[in-house]
């Protein structure tokens, strides 16, 4: 069963990259206050994460901050190096917070996980985005078919 409208946000720890290495911190918190937009990615650094999906967000983060988002974050299952590696070579900047769900517990917790392993990937993350509200999710759009299409930037703008 996965998180719906209405509910809130899971609360488990993830990673986030500091000045000093990997830090943890928790989905409640970091999630919880304010108009956030969530988007999740199978992983980084594949093909549609990093030709469509992160790159939207990045470009169009403006558009997002004056529509009333207060934050972006990007979650996967990979580790906080790889998530820092990717927010770098995309020019993520201050813009998008790059969260590590390495174990994928914070999918699991979403429900909202996917069994990857014919592609040599694990259990990943579904491809979604939400607007969460002081830690309730407002809307929920998680892709059904395989590529980029209601969790994309342009259509969290057009829903915001």
């Amino acid at each position: 069963m996965s998180v719906g409208v209405g509910d809130q946000v899971p609360d488990v720890e993830v990673q986030l990259m500091g000045e000093e290495g990997p830090v943890t911190a928790r989905t409640g918190e970091l999630l919880g206050s304010g108009r956030v937009v969530l988007f999740a990615v199978p992983g980084a650094f594949t093909p549609g994460c990093s030709k469509i999906h992160l790159p939207g967000f990045v470009s169009q983060a403006d558009e997002l901050a004056a529509k009333g988002v207060d934050k972006i974050a990007c979650v996967a299952v990979n580790d906080p190096w790889v998530m820092q590696a990717w927010g770098d070579s995309q020019g993520v900047g201050d813009k998008i917070v790059m969260v590590a769900d390495g174990s994928a517990r914070f999918a699991e917790a979403m429900g909202l996980t996917t069994d990857m392993t014919g592609a040599g990937l694990g259990v990943r993350s579904r491809r979604y985005a939400a607007v969460i509200e002081d830690g309730v999710v407002k809307n929920l759009d998680v892709e059904q078919e395989r590529g980029v299409n209601v969790s994309s930037c342009e259509a969290v703008l057009a829903r915001l």
